[in-house]
C-alpha cells in the first residue's frame, strides 16, 4: 500500500521538475551584457553582426572603440600592376625633354657599325631617276591620265623562243600563228620588243590546261609514221550540229601524193583514207596502169549541211568533217582517171573503180559511188558514221 502511493507521487513530481530543469538550462546559456566591457549582447542579428566582423575579431585586447567604424573597412582595392599595389609611394616622372628625330630619320645601320645597305624601293627609285627601268613603272594610277615612268629594259629573246616559228620534223603540223613567230623579229625605233615564249603547238600543251586529248594526240602521231603532211587548224564550230573539236587541213599523204584542195577533216577520217591510198589504191593504180598515184581530187569535206543536201534529211557526216569525197585521180605518168560510169570498152578504169569499192569497205563504214543513187554519180563518198550494229553499207 505504501509502495503503490510512493510510485503514485513520482509521476506527478516528475513531470513538476522538467520544466524547472529547462528553464534552469536555458539562462545558462545567456553571456553577461558586459564582455570584454562593452556591453556587447551574445546573440545580435545577422546584418549587425557582418558590419561588426572586424571589431569581433580582434584578438589585442584593446578598446573596441580604437577599431575603424564599418564603413572605413570598405577600401577601394589598387589596380593590378599600379604604383600603389607595388609600393612606390611616388610615381615615376617621365623625362621633362622633349624627343626629337632628326630630320634625314635614325641611321640604324650608323648605329651598329655596319655600312649602309640600299633598299629595294631605294634602287628602284634610282633606276627610274635614270631611265633605267627593269620593269614597266606606271605612274599616275588611279587618274584619268596614267604615264608609264622610264623604258624597260631589253629583254634577249631566247632560243626557245626562236625555235617556235621553225617547221617540225617529218611534217608541217606544228602550227605557230603568224603574230607570234614575227613577236621576236619585231623592232620599234631600233629597240628589240621583249618576247616571251609561248606553247602554242596544241600537242605540247596538258589536256588539264585545255590541250588536245591523249587520243587526239595518239592519232597524229599515227598520220606522222604514214608520212601524212598536215596542220592543225582552229576549232571549227556553228552550231550544235556542226563543227569539228580538234580539226586538221590534210595537204598531202605518203609518196608525195597531193589532196587538191586541201581537206579540213577530223583525225580519225583521215588516218582511214591515208592507209586505204596507201595499201590499196596506189598498189591498184601500179597493177593497172604501171603508175603510182600523183594528186587526188577531193571534191567535199567539211560542210555544214544534211545527207545530199536534202531539207528535212539527217545531218551529213561531213558536218562533222568525218567524210571526204573524192571527185578524180591523177596519176604520175599524166593520165587523170575520173570516178564516173565508164564505157564499155574502158576495162581498166573499170576495174580500178570496183576495186575501189571493194577494199575501201575495209576502212570506213560508209562507202558510195557510180551506181549507188543520182547524189553519187561523180564521186566516191567516204564516211566513218558509227552505227549501234556495226554494220557497213558499201555500194559494191
Amino acid at each position: 500500500m505504501g509502495m503503490a502511493f510512493v510510485s503514485g507521487l513520482r509521476r506527478p513530481l516528475g513531470l513538476l521538475l522538467i520544466p524547472a530543469v529547462l528553464a534552469a538550462c536555458s539562462g545558462g546559456l545567456i553571456p553577461p551584457d558586459d564582455i570584454d566591457g562593452a556591453g556587447v549582447g551574445a546573440i545580435r542579428p545577422s546584418r549587425s553582426v557582418a558590419r561588426q566582423e572586424p571589431a569581433d575579431m580582434g584578438d589585442t585586447g584593446g578598446d573596441l572603440a580604437s577599431y575603424p567604424a564599418p564603413d572605413a573597412q570598405k577600401k577601394r582595392l589598387p589596380m593590378i600592376d599600379s604604383d600603389e599595389a607595388m609600393g612606390v609611394v611616388e610615381p615615376v616622372q617621365a623625362s621633362s625633354g622633349v624627343l626629337t628625330v632628326p630630320e634625314g630619320g635614325v641611321d640604324m645601320d650608323e648605329g651598329l657599325g655596319v655600312g649602309g645597305v640600299q633598299g629595294l624601293a631605294e634602287a628602284q627609285a634610282n633606276e627610274i631617276a635614270e631611265g633605267n627601268a627593269s620593269q614597266v613603272v606606271v605612274d599616275g594610277i588611279g587618274t584619268d591620265v596614267p604615264q608609264q615612268v622610264g623604258q624597260p629594259e631589253a629583254i634577249p629573246m631566247s632560243a626557245a623562243g626562236a625555235e617556235l616559228g621553225t617547221p617540225a620534223e617529218g611534217g608541217n603540223y606544228l602550227r605557230v600563228p603568224e603574230k607570234a613567230a614575227t613577236r621576236g623579229r619585231q623592232k620599234t625605233q631600233g629597240e628589240q620588243v621583249a618576247f616571251l615564249p609561248r606553247l602554242s603547238n596544241p600537242m605540247q600543251m596538258p589536256e588539264t590546261m585545255g590541250g588536245m586529248p591523249a587520243s587526239e594526240k595518239a592519232c597524229r602521231q599515227r598520220l606522222q609514221k604514214l608520212g601524212v603532211t598536215f596542220r592543225d587548224v582552229p576549232r571549227i564550230s556553228k552550231g550544235r550540229s556542226c563543227g569539228i573539236e580538234w580539226p586538221i587541213e590534210l595537204s598531202g599523204l605518203s609518196g608525195g601524193i597531193q589532196i587538191k584542195p586541201a581537206a579540213q577533216v577530223n583525225c580519225q577520217i583521215t588516218e582511214a583514207f591515208a592507209r586505204w591510198v596507201k595499201n590499196e589504191l596506189v598498189p591498184s593504180t601500179r597493177t593497172r596502169y604501171l603508175s603510182g598515184v600523183s594528186a587526188i581530187h577531193q571534191m567535199s569535206s567539211y560542210s555544214c549541211r544534211t545527207m545530199n543536201s536534202q531539207r528535212g534529211a539527217a545531218m551529213s557526216e561531213h558536218a562533222k568533217g568525218n567524210a571526204i569525197d573524192v571527185g578524180k585521180i591523177v596519176l604520175k605518168s599524166g593520165k587523170a582517171i575520173a570516178i564516173e560510169p565508164k564505157g564499155f570498152f574502158a576495162f581498166r578504169e573499170k576495174g580500178l573503180l570496183k576495186s575501189v569499192r571493194g577494199d575501201s569497205c575495209k576502212y570506213f563504214s560508209t562507202v558510195l559511188g557510180p551506181g549507188s543513187d543520182r547524189f553519187h554519180k561523180d564521186h566516191f563518198h567516204f564516211d566513218l558514221r558509227a552505227r549501234k550494229s556495226g554494220y557497213r553499207h558499201c555500194s559494191l
